[in-house]
């Protein structure tokens, strides 16, 4: 089958968004939201989309950044970074790492402080890069080779410049997954 991202694409009405001003909470309250209702896809959402208020997305939220932003400033990430720059392990970075998060801190210390709560998503969101989006008549194969080599989870998809999906990595590979199957078996079907 000759797909094409619009095919797989999540419409931007049924993903995951918050507003820019939004706090760290909105986001995971929103990101958990978005995994309980997923509608007809078997993969939930991992990103929640920052709008501006023109309702343009200006950002992306990943797990990655969330757990991010929760990790606790105490002056060392200066320090840890020259290290890496002189050319130190990352074992050894993590060790030093590590050993700066207090042992006696449970997680619902570390993580639920209101100071860190109450950060605006602006400063550990991903700004949107001209990379990240993808026209929504473009071919699945070149979606997929542009988000291996882009290493991309998802791109915005685009028509006549307004985004109007998300391209999620899971869909694509599940797509190739099918075609490979499909070559191999024929007309594969995994419940029999």
């Amino acid at each position: 089958m000759h797909y094409i991202v619009k095919n797989l694409m999540v419409p931007i009405s049924d993903y995951a968004t918050i507003s820019e001003g939004s706090t760290l909470l909105d986001a995971v309250l929103s990101l958990e939201s978005s995994r309980v209702d997923v509608g007809n896809t078997i993969y939930p959402h991992w990103i929640v989309l920052v709008m501006n208020s023109q309702n343009k997305v200006i950002g992306k939220l990943s797990q990655i950044n969330i757990l991010r932003a929760l990790e606790p400033e105490n002056g060392h990430a200066d320090m840890l970074q020259k290290l890496r720059n002189f050319g130190f392990s990352p074992g050894f970075i993590t060790i030093l790492r590590e050993g700066s998060i207090p042992a006696e801190k449970s997680l619902e210390d570390i993580y639920t402080d209101p100071q860190i709560m109450n950060m605006k998503v602006e400063d550990f969101m991903r700004k949107i890069e001209k990379n990240d989006f993808i026209d929504e008549n473009t071919p699945l194969t070149t979606a997929a080779h542009q988000m291996s080599v882009r290493k991309r989870l998802s791109m915005l998809v685009t028509k006549e410049g307004e985004v109007v999906g998300v391209l999620r990595l899971s869909d694509v590979f599940t797509a190739v997954i099918n075609a490979m199957k499909t070559t191999q078996f024929g007309s594969y079907d995994h419940d029999e």
